[in-house]
Protein backbone atom coordinates (compact mmCIF):
# COMPACT_ATOMS: atom_id res chain seq x y z
CA UNK A 1 0.00 0.00 0.00
CA UNK A 2 3.09 2.41 0.93
CA UNK A 3 3.47 2.62 -3.24
CA UNK A 4 -0.19 3.42 -3.91
CA UNK A 5 -0.54 6.65 -6.01
CA UNK A 6 -2.97 7.64 -3.19
CA UNK A 7 -0.95 7.53 -0.06
CA UNK A 8 2.20 9.00 -2.17
CA UNK A 9 0.35 11.48 -3.05
CA UNK A 10 -0.30 12.25 0.50
CA UNK A 11 2.95 12.25 1.10
CA UNK A 12 3.37 14.92 -1.66
CA UNK A 13 5.84 12.00 -3.45
CA UNK A 14 5.87 11.70 -7.40
CA UNK A 15 3.25 9.51 -8.69
CA UNK A 16 2.94 8.55 -12.82
CA UNK A 17 -1.05 9.96 -12.84
CA UNK A 18 -3.03 12.17 -10.43
CA UNK A 19 -4.82 9.42 -8.08
CA UNK A 20 -8.59 10.08 -7.56
CA UNK A 21 -10.93 9.07 -5.21
CA UNK A 22 -14.65 10.77 -4.34
CA UNK A 23 -16.32 12.15 -1.56
CA UNK A 24 -19.62 9.76 -0.98
CA UNK A 25 -18.49 7.39 -3.90
CA UNK A 26 -20.25 5.13 -2.21
CA UNK A 27 -24.46 6.06 -2.21
CA UNK A 28 -27.55 6.80 -3.79
CA UNK A 29 -26.16 7.50 -7.29
CA UNK A 30 -25.16 3.57 -7.77
CA UNK A 31 -28.32 1.37 -8.68
CA UNK A 32 -26.56 -1.35 -6.45
CA UNK A 33 -26.79 0.90 -3.19
CA UNK A 34 -30.37 1.72 -3.98
CA UNK A 35 -31.60 -2.13 -3.61
CA UNK A 36 -29.77 -2.41 -0.63
CA UNK A 37 -31.61 0.34 1.06
CA UNK A 38 -34.70 -1.38 -0.24
CA UNK A 39 -34.46 -3.61 2.36
CA UNK A 40 -32.12 -1.44 5.02
CA UNK A 41 -31.82 1.62 6.20
CA UNK A 42 -28.93 3.61 6.62
CA UNK A 43 -28.14 2.74 9.87
CA UNK A 44 -28.70 -0.90 9.51
CA UNK A 45 -26.05 -1.06 7.08
CA UNK A 46 -23.42 1.32 9.41
CA UNK A 47 -24.54 -1.67 12.04
CA UNK A 48 -23.97 -4.59 10.25
CA UNK A 49 -20.27 -5.27 8.81
CA UNK A 50 -21.00 -7.13 6.07
CA UNK A 51 -23.41 -4.52 4.84
CA UNK A 52 -21.23 -1.62 5.15
CA UNK A 53 -18.59 -3.87 3.46
CA UNK A 54 -20.29 -4.63 0.35
CA UNK A 55 -21.25 -1.08 0.02
CA UNK A 56 -17.60 0.43 0.22
CA UNK A 57 -16.89 -2.16 -2.26
CA UNK A 58 -19.33 -1.34 -4.76
CA UNK A 59 -17.87 1.48 -6.21
CA UNK A 60 -14.34 -0.03 -6.45
CA UNK A 61 -15.85 -2.69 -8.46
CA UNK A 62 -16.95 -0.46 -11.18
CA UNK A 63 -14.83 2.93 -10.95
CA UNK A 64 -11.42 3.94 -11.45
CA UNK A 65 -10.33 5.09 -8.17
CA UNK A 66 -7.31 4.89 -6.56
CA UNK A 67 -8.66 4.54 -2.96
CA UNK A 68 -11.61 3.25 -1.24
CA UNK A 69 -13.18 5.01 1.92
CA UNK A 70 -15.10 3.51 4.57
CA UNK A 71 -18.86 3.43 4.33
CA UNK A 72 -20.00 4.68 7.46
CA UNK A 73 -22.02 8.19 8.86
CA UNK A 74 -19.51 10.94 10.48
CA UNK A 75 -22.48 11.20 13.31
CA UNK A 76 -22.22 7.30 15.00
CA UNK A 77 -20.45 8.29 17.79
CA UNK A 78 -23.01 10.61 19.24
CA UNK A 79 -25.60 8.12 20.40
CA UNK A 80 -22.83 6.11 22.65
CA UNK A 81 -22.17 10.01 24.11
CA UNK A 82 -26.21 9.83 24.83
CA UNK A 83 -27.34 11.43 21.84
CA UNK A 84 -29.65 8.99 19.85
CA UNK A 85 -30.67 10.07 16.48
CA UNK A 86 -31.89 8.59 13.43
CA UNK A 87 -32.22 9.43 9.59
CA UNK A 88 -35.85 11.09 8.79
CA UNK A 89 -36.51 10.59 4.93
CA UNK A 90 -36.56 13.89 2.81
CA UNK A 91 -34.92 15.68 5.97
CA UNK A 92 -31.96 14.04 6.70
CA UNK A 93 -30.39 13.19 10.36
CA UNK A 94 -32.57 14.36 13.52
CA UNK A 95 -30.78 14.42 17.06
CA UNK A 96 -33.80 12.69 19.44
CA UNK A 97 -32.99 15.24 22.35
CA UNK A 98 -30.63 18.17 20.52
CA UNK A 99 -28.34 20.04 23.74
CA UNK A 100 -30.37 23.17 25.18
CA UNK A 101 -28.52 23.43 28.22
CA UNK A 102 -24.71 23.38 30.08
CA UNK A 103 -26.57 20.30 31.90
CA UNK A 104 -26.94 18.29 28.46
CA UNK A 105 -23.69 18.70 28.06
CA UNK A 106 -22.15 17.83 31.41
CA UNK A 107 -23.96 14.64 31.12
CA UNK A 108 -22.48 13.77 27.90
CA UNK A 109 -20.57 10.64 27.96
CA UNK A 110 -17.21 9.47 26.82
CA UNK A 111 -16.55 5.85 25.84
CA UNK A 112 -14.62 3.22 24.25
CA UNK A 113 -14.69 2.96 20.39
CA UNK A 114 -13.34 -0.43 20.46
CA UNK A 115 -17.01 -1.36 22.53
CA UNK A 116 -19.79 0.83 21.34
CA UNK A 117 -18.46 0.75 17.71
CA UNK A 118 -16.94 -2.30 17.07
CA UNK A 119 -18.94 -3.25 14.34
CA UNK A 120 -17.07 -0.32 11.96
CA UNK A 121 -14.17 -1.56 13.13
CA UNK A 122 -15.29 -4.87 12.31
CA UNK A 123 -15.99 -3.88 8.81
CA UNK A 124 -12.82 -2.24 8.33
CA UNK A 125 -11.05 -5.69 8.84
CA UNK A 126 -13.33 -6.95 6.45
CA UNK A 127 -12.53 -4.26 3.90
CA UNK A 128 -9.67 -4.62 4.09
CA UNK A 129 -9.44 -8.56 3.51
CA UNK A 130 -11.57 -7.86 0.48
CA UNK A 131 -9.83 -5.50 -0.81
CA UNK A 132 -6.65 -7.82 -1.17
CA UNK A 133 -4.46 -4.46 -1.09
CA UNK A 134 -6.00 -2.90 -4.38
CA UNK A 135 -6.38 0.20 -2.97
CA UNK A 136 -6.08 1.82 0.11
CA UNK A 137 -9.15 2.45 2.55
CA UNK A 138 -9.69 5.52 4.24
CA UNK A 139 -11.43 5.80 7.67
CA UNK A 140 -12.98 9.01 8.57
CA UNK A 141 -14.78 11.02 11.12
CA UNK A 142 -16.60 14.57 12.19
CA UNK A 143 -15.01 17.57 13.16
CA UNK A 144 -15.70 18.89 16.75
CA UNK A 145 -17.36 22.06 15.28
CA UNK A 146 -19.70 20.00 12.93
CA UNK A 147 -20.69 17.44 15.90
CA UNK A 148 -21.31 20.36 17.95
CA UNK A 149 -23.51 22.01 15.42
CA UNK A 150 -25.63 18.68 14.59
CA UNK A 151 -25.81 17.97 18.43
CA UNK A 152 -27.04 21.61 19.41
CA UNK A 153 -29.40 22.28 16.19
CA UNK A 154 -30.74 19.13 15.91
CA UNK A 155 -30.40 18.54 12.31
CA UNK A 156 -29.71 20.87 9.50
CA UNK A 157 -29.54 24.61 9.76
CA UNK A 158 -29.52 27.21 7.42
CA UNK A 159 -28.62 30.00 9.60
CA UNK A 160 -27.19 27.99 13.19
CA UNK A 161 -28.50 30.67 15.38
CA UNK A 162 -28.52 27.70 18.26
CA UNK A 163 -25.43 26.69 17.55
CA UNK A 164 -23.55 30.39 17.43
CA UNK A 165 -25.99 31.22 20.15
CA UNK A 166 -24.41 28.70 22.70
CA UNK A 167 -20.88 30.03 21.54
CA UNK A 168 -21.12 32.87 21.77
CA UNK A 169 -23.27 33.14 25.01
CA UNK A 170 -21.31 30.41 26.59
CA UNK A 171 -17.82 29.79 25.21
CA UNK A 172 -17.33 28.14 28.60
CA UNK A 173 -19.87 25.71 27.84
CA UNK A 174 -18.87 25.82 24.42
CA UNK A 175 -15.15 24.47 25.07
CA UNK A 176 -15.97 21.88 27.10
CA UNK A 177 -18.20 20.21 24.40
CA UNK A 178 -15.73 20.30 21.77
CA UNK A 179 -13.25 19.26 23.78
CA UNK A 180 -15.46 16.11 24.46
CA UNK A 181 -15.66 15.84 20.85
CA UNK A 182 -12.37 16.04 20.19
CA UNK A 183 -11.24 13.33 22.38
CA UNK A 184 -14.07 11.08 21.34
CA UNK A 185 -12.93 11.58 17.54
CA UNK A 186 -9.27 11.31 18.28
CA UNK A 187 -9.68 7.79 20.46
CA UNK A 188 -12.57 6.57 17.19
CA UNK A 189 -9.75 7.47 14.60
CA UNK A 190 -7.31 5.79 16.67
CA UNK A 191 -9.19 2.54 16.92
CA UNK A 192 -9.82 3.47 12.97
CA UNK A 193 -6.18 3.10 12.23
CA UNK A 194 -5.48 0.39 14.81
CA UNK A 195 -8.22 -1.57 13.13
CA UNK A 196 -6.05 -1.04 9.46
CA UNK A 197 -7.40 2.02 7.67
CA UNK A 198 -4.53 3.29 5.39
CA UNK A 199 -5.33 7.07 5.94
CA UNK A 200 -8.25 9.09 7.95
CA UNK A 201 -9.91 12.11 6.63
CA UNK A 202 -11.83 14.78 9.10
CA UNK A 203 -15.26 16.05 7.79
CA UNK A 204 -15.92 19.83 8.90
CA UNK A 205 -18.88 19.97 6.64
CA UNK A 206 -20.42 23.02 8.19
CA UNK A 207 -17.45 25.00 9.21
CA UNK A 208 -18.01 27.48 6.51
CA UNK A 209 -20.51 29.21 8.93
CA UNK A 210 -17.34 30.49 10.89
CA UNK A 211 -15.94 33.66 10.03
CA UNK A 212 -11.54 33.47 10.35
CA UNK A 213 -11.36 35.43 13.43
CA UNK A 214 -14.39 32.99 15.17
CA UNK A 215 -12.69 29.75 13.40
CA UNK A 216 -9.57 30.32 15.43
CA UNK A 217 -11.00 30.88 18.59
CA UNK A 218 -14.17 28.33 18.75
CA UNK A 219 -12.81 25.06 15.96
CA UNK A 220 -9.70 25.37 15.58
CA UNK A 221 -7.95 24.72 19.13
CA UNK A 222 -10.35 20.99 19.02
CA UNK A 223 -9.71 20.02 15.58
CA UNK A 224 -5.83 20.87 15.81
CA UNK A 225 -6.01 18.30 19.10
CA UNK A 226 -7.56 15.51 16.61
CA UNK A 227 -4.74 15.68 14.41
CA UNK A 228 -2.03 16.23 17.34
CA UNK A 229 -3.28 12.31 18.99
CA UNK A 230 -2.87 10.88 15.52
CA UNK A 231 -0.08 12.53 13.93
CA UNK A 232 2.17 10.33 11.97
CA UNK A 233 0.52 7.23 12.28
CA UNK A 234 -1.12 7.37 8.46
CA UNK A 235 -1.67 10.13 6.64
CA UNK A 236 -4.29 12.86 7.62
CA UNK A 237 -6.79 14.75 5.66
CA UNK A 238 -8.86 18.11 6.70
CA UNK A 239 -11.57 18.64 4.61
CA UNK A 240 -14.40 21.28 5.18
CA UNK A 241 -16.93 23.40 2.35
CA UNK A 242 -17.04 27.16 2.11
CA UNK A 243 -13.44 27.39 3.34
CA UNK A 244 -11.57 29.77 1.31
CA UNK A 245 -11.51 32.38 4.18
CA UNK A 246 -9.88 29.56 6.74
CA UNK A 247 -7.76 27.61 4.55
CA UNK A 248 -4.37 28.77 6.09
CA UNK A 249 -5.81 28.08 9.38
CA UNK A 250 -7.64 24.36 8.62
CA UNK A 251 -3.78 23.69 7.31
CA UNK A 252 -2.95 24.79 11.50
CA UNK A 253 -5.51 22.91 12.65
CA UNK A 254 -3.60 19.85 11.41
CA UNK A 255 -3.63 17.28 7.92
CA UNK A 256 -1.10 16.28 5.73
CA UNK A 257 -3.47 17.03 2.84
CA UNK A 258 -6.14 19.53 3.16
CA UNK A 259 -9.27 19.92 1.04
CA UNK A 260 -10.36 22.60 -1.11
CA UNK A 261 -14.17 23.15 -2.10
CA UNK A 262 -14.88 24.83 -5.66
CA UNK A 263 -15.88 27.95 -4.66
CA UNK A 264 -12.09 28.96 -4.87
CA UNK A 265 -9.14 27.75 -8.09
CA UNK A 266 -7.00 24.97 -6.79
CA UNK A 267 -3.89 26.77 -7.49
CA UNK A 268 -4.72 29.95 -5.06
CA UNK A 269 -6.30 27.12 -2.34
CA UNK A 270 -3.36 25.82 -2.33
CA UNK A 271 -0.80 29.06 -2.32
CA UNK A 272 -3.14 30.06 1.00
CA UNK A 273 -2.29 26.67 2.28
CA UNK A 274 1.11 25.99 1.43
CA UNK A 275 2.90 23.73 -0.55
CA UNK A 276 4.71 21.46 2.31
CA UNK A 277 0.72 20.09 2.48
CA UNK A 278 -1.01 18.24 -0.36
CA UNK A 279 -4.27 19.55 -1.84
CA UNK A 280 -7.51 17.48 -2.35
CA UNK A 281 -10.14 18.46 -4.97
CA UNK A 282 -11.95 20.61 -6.16
CA UNK A 283 -14.24 19.85 -8.92
CA UNK A 284 -18.24 21.00 -8.43
CA UNK A 285 -19.99 18.29 -8.00
CA UNK A 286 -22.75 19.96 -10.33
CA UNK A 287 -21.07 19.65 -13.21
CA UNK A 288 -20.85 15.73 -12.94
CA UNK A 289 -24.94 16.18 -13.96
CA UNK A 290 -24.28 17.84 -16.90
CA UNK A 291 -22.49 17.57 -20.20
CA UNK A 292 -18.98 15.42 -20.08
CA UNK A 293 -17.29 17.84 -22.73
CA UNK A 294 -17.93 20.74 -19.89
CA UNK A 295 -16.90 18.59 -16.85
CA UNK A 296 -13.33 17.46 -18.94
CA UNK A 297 -13.15 20.85 -19.23
CA UNK A 298 -13.11 22.07 -15.66
CA UNK A 299 -10.86 18.71 -14.67
CA UNK A 300 -8.54 20.24 -17.29
CA UNK A 301 -8.28 23.33 -15.47
CA UNK A 302 -8.32 22.03 -12.28
CA UNK A 303 -5.05 19.80 -13.54
CA UNK A 304 -3.61 22.42 -15.27
CA UNK A 305 -3.88 24.71 -11.95
CA UNK A 306 -2.33 21.82 -10.20
CA UNK A 307 0.65 21.74 -12.63
CA UNK A 308 1.79 18.59 -11.77
CA UNK A 309 2.94 19.40 -8.28
CA UNK A 310 3.16 16.30 -5.87
CA UNK A 311 0.55 16.09 -3.52
CA UNK A 312 -2.37 16.46 -5.75
CA UNK A 313 -5.40 14.19 -5.21
CA UNK A 314 -8.41 14.71 -7.49
CA UNK A 315 -11.72 14.99 -5.90
CA UNK A 316 -14.73 16.74 -5.89
CA UNK A 317 -15.28 19.94 -3.80
CA UNK A 318 -17.80 17.86 -1.84
CA UNK A 319 -19.88 14.66 -2.32
CA UNK A 320 -21.26 13.28 -5.43
CA UNK A 321 -25.33 14.15 -5.25
CA UNK A 322 -27.40 11.27 -5.63
CA UNK A 323 -28.68 12.15 -9.40
CA UNK A 324 -25.18 11.75 -10.72
CA UNK A 325 -24.85 9.14 -13.56
CA UNK A 326 -22.89 6.47 -12.89
CA UNK A 327 -20.88 6.67 -15.88
CA UNK A 328 -19.98 10.21 -15.51
CA UNK A 329 -18.48 9.42 -12.46
CA UNK A 330 -16.44 6.52 -14.49
CA UNK A 331 -15.06 8.51 -17.53
CA UNK A 332 -14.22 11.47 -15.20
CA UNK A 333 -11.73 9.41 -13.34
CA UNK A 334 -10.29 7.38 -16.22
CA UNK A 335 -10.19 11.10 -18.11
CA UNK A 336 -8.14 12.50 -14.83
CA UNK A 337 -5.82 9.59 -15.15
CA UNK A 338 -5.26 9.42 -18.82
CA UNK A 339 -4.32 13.40 -18.97
CA UNK A 340 -2.41 13.55 -15.79
CA UNK A 341 -0.34 10.10 -17.13
CA UNK A 342 0.59 11.99 -20.30
CA UNK A 343 1.98 15.33 -18.53
CA UNK A 344 3.44 13.59 -16.00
Amino acid sequence: MTNSRFLKACRREPVDATPVWFMRQAGRYMAEYRALRQQYSLLEICATPDLATEVTLQPIRRIEVDAAILFSDLLLPLEPMGLPFDFIKGEGPQIERPISSTGDIDALRLFEPREKLAHVLQAIGQIQRELAGRVPLIGFSGAPFTLASYAIEGGHSNNFAKTKALMYGHPEAWHRLCDKFATVVADYLSAQIDAGVDAVQVFDSWVGALGPADYREFALPHTQKIFTAIEGRVPTIHFGTGTATTLDLIREAGGDVIGADWRIPIDQAWDRIGHDRGIQGNLDPTLLLGPMPRMFAQADDILTRAANRPGHIFNLGHGILPSTPVEHVQRLAQYVHSVSRRRA
